[in-house]
């Protein structure tokens, strides 16, 4: 493997004043690597400090500690103008005033670059992102989609090593949203550059990521494919906040799987069944009543309060034919059974003290 696109080494920030009250650590002892050419997420709710890790890498702020490497080279220290990457912000900050081609080939205006090859290479970025024909249109001409690729490309245009994107689809519509994801990682494959992109939202994370930091109260709590970090959540935080998560633990974990400690099961992972002569196959298998019922459409979404104490939640996909009531399971007993290899070991909130 190469250089890292991006390094960050014991990052440190800290917003307020100088007495201990005033302070608020925002992001703590963060060491980060991104590859070249990687679409990298960084993903965690709102104050869990990913947006200023963003900020710093960007050059918008200043680490109290640590230091910032891009592409091998030390940029803790140096202006935004002087960093190799470029940022796109949710609400787009297109002019106006401009036409579409000249908000895209404005930071090359700014750069000195001739008139000839800087409406040259606009309308090339442009193709990149699918906008042919729409260079002479004002941003209020535009939907919010198209918009959102105007300044997509008048980030790329200038061909940085690194793009920075912070929930830039966030003020879109769910079905733009998801159409847009797609678009975006085709484009990232396309232009090859590196992208690191802040959301909160984990099916976003999951969906167009190459690799996914998880931030907690300015810490990250673990990084890993999306895959590892949804089927092996490394804590109890991350398995509750990527996706749905049953815990198992104490007398429960004990009584259920002979051991002690905190474990992760997903929903999916779990079989419910109706008739007792039909949980063969099981590693675990747990009795309990029917509590809740959600119909979802493709699933029905079973809460089940177990004779060992805990509410799990299964999923039961709607692959047969369903009852006419799905609302008609309530209060029925079932049971259960899951696969010990689905069954993770996880970090318990309870011992992670000093994580804020």
């Amino acid at each position: 493997m190469g250089e890292a696109a991006v390094r960050l080494v014991g990052l440190r920030k800290v917003f307020g004043g100088a007495g201990a009250a005033d302070q608020v650590v925002a992001v703590e002892s963060v060491d980060l690597e991104v590859a070249d050419g990687e679409f990298f997420a960084m993903l965690g709710p709102s104050g869990s400090g990913k947006t200023t890790v963003l900020r710093l890498v960007a050059g918008f702020e200043t680490p109290t500690a640590g230091a910032i490497h891009l592409g091998g080279r030390d940029v803790t220290r140096d202006a935004p103008f002087d960093r190799d990457v470029n940022t796109v912000f949710q609400d787009y900050a297109l002019f106006p005033h401009m036409s579409v081609l000249d908000n895209v080939g404005y930071g090359l205006m700014v750069k000195g670059v001739r008139k000839s090859e800087r409406y040259a290479r606009a309308r090339e970025t442009l193709a990149t992102v699918r906008l042919e024909g729409m260079d002479r249109r004002r941003p209020s001409q535009l939907s919010g989609g198209q918009r959102q690729r105007v300044a997509l490309a008048r980030a790329l245009v200038n061909r940085p090593k690194v793009l920075l994107l912070d929930e830039p689809l966030g003020a879109l519509d769910l079905k733009l949203r998801e159409q847009m994801q797609v678009e975006l990682k085709a484009i990232q494959r396309q232009v090859g550059i590196t992208f690191v992109f802040v959301t909160h939202d984990q099916e976003e994370a999951l969906t167009m990521s190459d690799r996914i930091a998880v931030f907690h109260e300015g810490r990250v709590e673990q990084v890993g494919t999306p895959t590892e970090v949804y089927e092996r959540p490394a804590s109890e935080f991350v398995a509750g906040f990527v996706g749905t998560s049953n815990l198992i633990t104490g007398a429960a974990a004990r009584e259920l799987l002979g051991d002690d400690g905190t474990f992760s099961v997903r929903p999916e992972k779990i079989t419910v069944h109706h008739d007792a002569s039909t949980v063969a196959g099981s590693d675990v298998l747990a009795a309990g009543e029917v509590t809740e019922v959600v119909y979802a459409g493709p699933a029905t979404r079973l809460v089940v309060r177990l004779d060992a104490g805990p509410e799990l939640v299964a999923l039961q996909q709607n692959t047969g034919r369903v009852p006419a009531d799905p609302a008609g399971l309530r209060g029925r007993r079932v049971r259960l059974g899951f696969d010990r290899h689905h069954i993770y070991r996880v970090r318990s909130a309870a011992t992670e003290g000093g994580n804020g």
